[in-house]
């Protein structure tokens, strides 16, 4: 999945804060955009191993207009140099981040339109260490997150080298890709009222599980159209595998075996690696939204 090399990237879509400062701690998430280090502390905590109670997990949503967001300076002056093309795209780290984020927002903007709905852009944010959001202070050991209250996402880039090196993935830009159209389906989610709904409810049929899951599918589903978009060329299979890889490598059971030594599906909060897996490719398979009802029946 390489970009187009004359494929015109969008940098407004990215606000580049990397390098600044100005955070506290504590960060309140509402619901489907933990971090996945931050999932590791969430489900050892359930379970004991730190000491905590049962009943933590994702704060709910109407928690989020006790918080102040904060509003760092934002100056994009290198990205809006370096980042023009898909060229760039496939040279830059950086630069590919605001690719995959132009063709998921694209993809999802046409498919709003072909609903008779209006998709509001998202942007992405990133950071270096620790940042002032919407839904409160947060640290790079979030990980990637989602904060509906000021509908951005988040990302320390540091994160795609822990992936790799904290929870064993492959690596590869489509697991970057990945990562990024999952946060991304979060913010579909929430345009559709769908995110938040008792999305604190544990457990491997849990809502909080079936709330991540269908964001794994709707980042399979960008996945099947994403060469539509304009900016991609088709995926491989080689590439499928890698984010199929990282998303088994976040899976709830496989890091509860890695950090606790046993697994615990009652305090799960985003699905195990082979429930993450399937609702992926189920959104790759049919492309279409419609298939990610992680809601109703077994998951």
């Amino acid at each position: 999945m390489g970009f187009k090399d004359d494929a015109r990237l969008d940098t407004s879509q990215v606000e580049d804060v990397r390098g600044r400062s100005g955070v506290g701690t504590g960060i309140k998430l509402g619901g489907g955009g933990l971090g996945l280090v931050g999932v590791i502390l969430i489900l050892l905590l359930n379970s004991g191993v730190l000491g905590g109670g049962g009943g933590g997990g994702l704060g709910p949503l109407e928690n989020l207009d006790e918080i102040t967001a904060g509003s760092p300076t934002v100056t994009n002056s290198e990205l809006s140099t370096s980042c023009q093309t898909g060229a760039d795209a496939n040279a830059r780290e950086d630069c590919r981040i605001v690719g995959y984020v132009n063709s998921v927002q694209a993809y999802w903007r046409a498919e709003f339109e072909r609903n008779g709905e209006n998709y509001t852009n998202s942007k992405t944010r990133f950071f270096t260490d620790a940042i002032s959001t919407g839904c409160g202070s947060a640290t790079s050991d979030a990980g990637p997150f989602y904060c509906p209250a000021d509908k951005y996402v988040y990302i320390d880039l540091g994160f795609f080298n822990d992936l790799r090196t904290k929870f064993g993935a492959q690596g590869g830009p489509f697991a970057q890709a990945y990562v990024i159209s999952h946060e991304y389906g979060h913010h579909v989610q929430d345009l559709l009222g769908i995110l938040g709904r008792g999305s604190s409810e544990q457990g491997a049929q849990g809502r909080s599980v079936r709330t991540e899951l269908q964001a794994d599918c709707f980042s399979g589903v960008w996945a099947k159209n994403a060469a539509a978009t304009g900016f991609l060329t088709a995926l491989s299979r080689a590439e499928i595998a890698d984010g199929l890889n990282a998303a088994a490598a976040v899976g709830d059971d496989r890091i509860q075996k890695e950090y606790q030594g046993k697994v615990t599906p009652e305090t799960w909060t985003h699905g195990s690696s082979a429930q993450r897996q399937h609702w992926f490719t189920v959104g790759y398979q049919s492309g279409k939204p419609g298939s990610c009802n992680t809601f109703s029946g077994s998951i």
